[in-house]
């Protein structure tokens, strides 16, 4: 498979440590994995420097831990962590559709609709990593019309978390087709300029998708789904 990041255009290290957090966010690095430095090195035609430099990157930003003697290893986020993070995260995203709807202009609107069509596109036609891609672009897009530097602030970091499980809850029988519904009920509350009615949207369509994962894990628990790894887990 085609490394999706290339190198150049951007210092090397950098370059490294996106195509590092695109690994993680894809499961192809799975939760709790030691990252073996010298074989992504070998495939990236890369040095070993730049690899640590982007390491320490993304042992910052929590998505990984540097142990001594170890080498990096996969940050393996538990229940709880989940648990904790989602209302957050329901009540920040929430107040972002509020804002958004607020500021949105005429073509801000048409544009999100786009974002949604294809949502819906990939929702028809069964498509789990199209429908996850979207729907990160729908919500990216949602953030940036709040136009609020204290809520991108509040949420950036977040949002890097958020992607461990965000895609992985589409991955529940039936959880594709319940959360287009709740896009449904959102795009209508933007498309009225229902601020209110976006807010409450967009906070219950987060706390589903932490219902869906709770469910997912339960499954996982009792050896009836197979925990998606090594593989493109959105």
């Amino acid at each position: 498979m085609p490394d999706p990041i290339p190198l150049h255009g951007t210092s090397l290290h950098d370059g490294v440590a996106a195509r590092l957090r695109h690994l993680v966010f894809e499961r192809e690095l799975a939760p709790g994995e030691f990252i073996d430095e010298k074989a992504l090195a070998l495939s990236w035609q890369i040095s070993r420097t730049p690899l640590r430099e982007a390491l320490k990157v993304l042992a910052a930003e929590g998505l990984v831990e540097l142990v001594p003697r170890r080498g990096a290893r996969v940050v393996a986020l538990t229940d709880a962590d989940a648990a904790d993070l989602f209302p957050v995260m329901a009540l920040l995203e929430g107040r972002c559709a509020h804002e958004a709807v607020v500021k949105a202009s005429p073509d801000d609107l048409a544009d999100l609709q786009r974002l949604h069509d294809a949502l819906e596109r990939h929702a028809a036609a069964q498509d789990v990593d199209g429908y996850y891609r979207a729907n990160h672009a729908f919500h990216s897009r949602v953030q940036a019309l709040a136009a609020n530097r204290w809520l991108d602030r509040a949420t950036g970091d977040l949002r890097r978390f958020m992607r461990l499980w965000r895609g992985r809850q589409l991955g529940l029988p039936g959880r594709m087709a319940a959360s287009i519904n709740e896009h449904r009920v959102l795009i209508d509350a933007f498309m009225q300029r229902d601020a209110l009615r976006a807010e409450r949207a967009m906070h219950d369509h987060l706390m589903a998708q932490a219902a869906a994962l709770k469910a997912l894990q339960a499954l996982e628990a009792q050896g009836l789904r197979k925990p998606r790894g090594k593989q493109h887990a959105r």
